[in-house]
């Protein structure tokens, strides 16, 4: 399975303690350089991430459709490469990028999709757990109804 990521859902998993999920469900994440100089900035995020389940491939050309969009360096290069790699899946949390991604005909997941899979194969206990512990110790905000669906579709509403 390939799967890309953009850099929050990384990050976001990383400041919770649960950065394992990712080897567990996935194996490997690639990223592109961007989104790897953005976890390097925070040296807390770089310390801790597992290097040995990350590659990085930097996109052969971005996608011309990518840079007219309101996307950061990020969210443009992983969009580009989970194209070009025709990945599997793309991990990314942005409205802004989510849709563009969607637009390009991408399998997209954020990481309350990440958490509801770790869930459904039993690496998690609760998905309210963890969220809310992503929202006390991260910037993740999520809206009531989403909480509220999302808590229904892990079984735990």
């Amino acid at each position: 399975m390939i799967v890309v990521s953009d850099t929050s859902p990384l990050s976001n998993l990383v400041q919770i303690g649960r950065q394992g999920l990712l080897r567990d469900l996935y194996g490997e994440v690639i990223i592109p350089p961007s989104v790897e100089d953005e976890l390097r900035k925070k040296p807390e995020l770089h310390r801790s991430f597992d290097w040995g389940l990350i590659r990085v491939v930097q996109p052969k050309a971005p996608n011309p459709f990518l840079e007219t969009a309101d996307l950061d360096l990020g969210e443009i290069e992983a969009i580009a490469l989970a194209l070009e790699l025709e990945a599997d899946l793309l991990l990314i949390d942005e409205f802004a990028g989510r849709l563009a991604a969607h637009r390009a005909g991408l399998q997209i997941t954020g990481l309350l999709g990440v958490l509801l899979e770790a869930k459904a194969r039993g690496l998690v206990v609760s998905v309210r757990e963890e969220i809310d512990r992503l929202t006390a110790r991260t910037t993740f905000r999520i809206s009531m109804a989403v909480r509220e669906e999302v808590l229904r579709l892990a079984g735990e509403s």
